[in-house]
């Protein structure tokens, strides 16, 4: 009985690493909520899977908070839209190169009934009736790169937030899908991607309301950290990640993902 007892011991001592090991072999990416509550990377990363072997765990965040991560070597690499943040994460050696992958755009929703007559394709206009008027608008506030790019728009519309918020201004700090159930919940204005906003159920009565202006063109990019800075990093199988998804199999897999039949990401690679 002793003899089996420490048989078995033995056994779990052996099997037990099994689990942890194989969980630290997935490729870590830190990407925006964007991508995740859109539904793209369900569509896209067991493509990638199946053709590499590599598994991939995504963390979803803003992009700010996914290049801080990056930075303290926390992922492998990246999958984030805000280009100034991104040039300037490479400039400062923690990652090995930007590589554009794909755009799609931003939308302003609203109350379907447009209190502040913003519909139509100025950005800029809506911005400034925003600024001047005092119906609701829910900010990220969280260093995404939605956020980064409402702090664009108000700044194109000499709106300056460190003086002064609009009346209605509300910073939630959350993500895209939090920050649209607040919105839908207060029928107030926001500023989101259009992927997120196609797979968003809980619209209430939200409506889609400026598009088509070129500033709310939303380019994404996949960078490589830089192992030189963290050596812990997978760079072999980070890179297979970053030129599969600027690949002719990648950049398809992306053109193909569709929600009622609406392409939401469009290729960039090589653009």
């Amino acid at each position: 009985m002793r003899r089996l007892f420490s048989a078995a011991a033995m056994l779990l001592c052996l099997a037990g690493p099994a689990m942890p090991a194989a969980a630290a072999e997935a490729l870590v990416l830190a990407s925006t909520t964007s991508t995740e509550q859109s539904g793209l990377f369900a569509h896209l990363l067991p493509r990638f899977t199946q053709e590499s072997g590599i598994a991939v765990k995504v963390l979803a965040l803003g992009t700010g908070q996914a290049l801080e991560l990056a930075r303290r070597g926390d992922a492998d690499v990246l999958l984030v839209h805000d280009p100034a943040a991104e040039e300037k994460f490479v400039a400062e050696g923690f990652g090995l190169r930007r590589m554009p992958v794909m755009f799609n755009d931003f939308v302003l929703l609203g109350p379907a009934s447009d209190p502040l007559g913003l519909r139509g394709s100025d950005a800029l206009r809506a911005m400034k009736l925003l600024g001047a008027g005092t119906a609701a608008f829910i900010s990220r506030g969280d260093k995404s790169g939605t956020h980064a790019a409402e702090l664009r728009l108000w700044q194109a519309a000499e709106l300056d937030l460190s003086r002064q918020k609009p009346a209605g201004y509300r910073e939630c700090g959350c993500g895209m899908g939090p920050a649209l159930n607040m919105a839908a919940a207060l029928n107030a204005y926001v500023l989101a991607d259009r992927g997120t906003w196609a797979a968003f159920k809980n619209r209430g009565e939200l409506a889609l309301l400026v598009q088509g202006d070129g500033r709310l063109h939303n380019p994404y990019a996949v960078i490589v950290v830089n192992p030189a800075r963290h050596p812990h990093v997978k760079q072999k199988e980070a890179q297979a990640l970053a030129d599969w998804l600027v690949s002719p199999r990648g950049q398809r897999a992306i053109a193909d993902y569709k929600i009622g039949g609406e392409a939401l990401f469009f290729p960039l690679a090589g653009r």
